[in-house]
């Protein structure tokens, strides 16, 4: 797969297909990369690369992605990752779909570039709701993994990065007002365990005013309907006369 090289930072990327750009963000938490789509109820790889220009990407220090932590590292920093490959591309406008913490992946960018985010697919959002302690222990073993690899990281600047991503409340990277004052039209996937609380699904259904709620979408059964009021989302969003 190729790569973009951003300063010290190295993205390793997928694209598949021609059409409308579809940015893909995995599922994985801290280690959200490409190979983690495998393990999804389907790969949106597979399920929508004959449609569009689907760009998949492992965010950095995740798969083959590498990239400096700083005590100023957080989520606009992944940010930064996704809006510079996207430039490096050549995309300016784009849809995006991600899963678990690419759905706070999402909302920062949104948050970042809402000009440039067509619509979002968001499938089981993570979120706090009194469980904060497993993405204290996710974080935490992913960190232990990773320290040799960062001598530029002391305590103190991992200490920090934890806090920017996990310490907050919701879904970590923007607040309950900014999603109830988010126009982007989204498709909620609804989750159903620690990680991803049903609640937190439901919260941003009900505050973002232009947001759809799939309530069942991982059995078998209800496989099919939900690919296709995915296709028919995205279908729907592209603005007139993108290629």
């Amino acid at each position: 797969m190729p790569t973009f090289t951003n300063g010290d930072t190295t993205i390793n990327y997928l694209e598949r297909g021609s059409g409308f750009p579809l940015l893909l963000i995995a599922p994985g938490g801290v280690r959200s990369s490409i190979e983690y789509w495998d393990n999804a109820p389907w790969n949106p790889i597979d399920h929508l690369g004959e449609h569009y220009r689907v760009i998949a990407m492992d965010q950095r220090n995740a798969g083959a992605s590498t990239g400096p932590v700083t005590a100023d590292s957080g989520w606009s920093t992944y940010t930064s990752d996704q809006l510079a490959l996207l430039d490096h591309l050549g995309v300016d406008r784009f849809l995006v779909e991600g899963m678990c913490i690419g759905g706070s992946y999402i909302m920062a960018l949104i948050q970042a570039a809402p000009e440039r985010v067509v619509a979002a697919v968001l499938k089981q959002p993570i979120g706090i709701d009194d469980n904060r302690d497993a993405f204290d222990e996710m974080f935490g073993t992913w960190a232990d993994e990773q320290r040799d690899a960062h001598p530029e990281a002391g305590p103190t600047d991992w200490a920090a990065f934890h806090e920017a991503m996990f310490g907050g409340d919701f879904v970590f990277s923007v607040t309950p007002e900014f999603v109830s004052s988010c126009t982007t039209p989204m498709l909620v996937l609804m989750g159903n365990d620690r990680y991803h609380p049903e609640i937190v699904s439901r919260r941003v259904a009900d505050l973002a005013p232009k947001a759809t709620l799939i309530e069942n979408w991982k059995d078998p059964a209800d496989q099919p309907a939900a690919r296709l009021a995915i296709e028919e989302f995205l279908a729907a969003h592209p603005p007139p006369g993108a290629a």
